[in-house]
């Protein structure tokens, strides 16, 4: 076997579940899960429908680059959504099955081991980035997400120097677990860093339909490109995903987008890695894609649990204002993650992922999720305000 598999980490729910090993929960409260980022809304029911009216084209083999209306209507998408007028659906865009499998795939074929191969990635961030590096034969380099630094990389404090052995950097805006936004500035600076240290950026851009403020949706990569007269995305890729934004997390439905040069070898790779969309799949996806009332709908329900769950909690707990996504990122009272996730579980019968689970000690030593905790607000309103109920009497009973 693969002696890099070595490497990998349990991941966080092995902890979690390790974490809570003989804790038997009171049996008269039904169980509430915080924990998984898997949205609960309905699915959009139109995606539905097109999916089975298109069930008989499973009998025909699907091509790695998609239909051309598939890539056409993500295209016509991005435009609208990030003002990209001079996006071709050619040659600037990839159907994929979901970021994650697209994510770990692109580090695969993009990372040189014969030079330094350094990937970035936020520190606390999505387990994908760090098992994506290693198991293509890269070096890990953290960037602490704190409350200092408004939870999002600071890039100035990268030196000259390790910026020469760093070959991809990952962004994830808005963040998971953090929820912070990325501002179209930032992303400028990091693609003059970019042009001048010769590395690539990745954004993870999969909750960026997840936002508070209607007027204010959370700009992307590839806007910051086009900000710059920058339209052929040179050194940039985002990745874009239908499982939050329609609720369609079984449909394993996503799309990679930037530049060319990038996107065409990484599609010869796909051809040999057999990994292309099913016919039915893409037409349910092209529904998806073409339609916004249900996303703003599903904005609305995400709204509606945020305000809830802030009034609950907001006077016995301290976490960063909600930009987007659908997550909170709370500090822990008494600061230690594990023991008070393990004692809700106990007395409460709330799950929730310890902060700790999603980092790694950085160059301090000091892992910056520690002492926190995420909370996925993905349940129905009634129970997740249910939740945050228990979570305030929780802490409210032990002081």
């Amino acid at each position: 076997m693969n002696p890099d598999l070595d490497a990998l980490q349990p991941y966080p729910f092995e902890k979690l579940a390790a974490l809570r090993a003989g804790v038997t929960p009171p049996a008269d409260l039904e169980p509430i899960p915080l924990t998984i980022g898997e949205p609960q809304h309905a699915p959009y029911a139109a995606a539905l429908e097109s999916l089975t009216e298109h069930r008989h084209e499973m009998a025909r083999y699907p091509a790695t680059p998609g239909t051309a209306a598939l890539r056409e209507a993500i295209a016509g998408w991005a435009r609208r959504r990030f003002g990209l007028s001079d996006l071709d659906a050619e040659s600037q865009v990839l159907p994929v099955n979901g970021t994650r499998e697209a994510i770990f795939a692109f580090v695969q074929a993009a990372l040189d081991r014969t030079r330094p191969a350094r990937v970035a990635v936020p520190n606390p961030f999505y387990q994908i980035y760090e098992g994506a590096t290693l198991l293509a034969g890269g070096e890990p380099l953290y960037l602490d997400c704190t409350a200092e630094s408004g939870f999002r990389p600071d890039f100035d404090a990268v030196p000259a120097e390790t910026w020469r052995e760093v070959q991809i950097v990952f962004l994830c805006s808005p963040g998971n677990p953090t929820g912070a936004v990325t501002p179209l500035d930032e992303f400028k600076t990091l693609i003059a860093l970019a042009d001048e240290h010769d590395f690539i950026i990745a954004s993870d851009e999969c909750y960026s339909e997840l936002y508070l403020d209607e007027a204010a949706p959370p700009p992307g990569l590839l806007e910051a490109c086009a900000a710059l007269g920058r339209h052929d995305y040179r050194r940039c890729l985002v990745f874009h995903s239908l499982s939050k934004r329609s609720n369609l997390p079984g449909l394993r439905s996503g799309f990679v987008a930037g530049d060319a040069g990038l996107i065409a070898p990484f599609k010869r790779y796909r051809t040999y890695h057999g990994c292309a969309m099913s016919l039915p799949l893409q037409h349910a996806s092209i529904t998806a894609w073409s339609d916004e009332a249900h996303v703003r709908a599903n904005r609305d329900a995400y709204r509606e649990k945020f305000a809830a769950v802030t009034e609950i909690l907001a006077p016995v707990m301290d976490f960063p204002t909600p930009e987007a996504s659908f997550y909170l990122w709370p500090a822990v009272p008494g600061g230690d993650d594990e023991a008070f996730t393990r004692a809700l579980f106990a007395e409460e019968h709330v799950s929730v992922l310890p902060g700790s689970y999603m980092g790694r000690p950085g160059a301090d030593g000091v892992n910056p999720g520690r002492g926190r905790l995420r909370l996925a607000l993905v349940a129905e309103v009634e129970a997740t305000v249910e939740a945050a109920r228990r979570l305030r009497r929780f802490i409210e009973r032990r002081g």
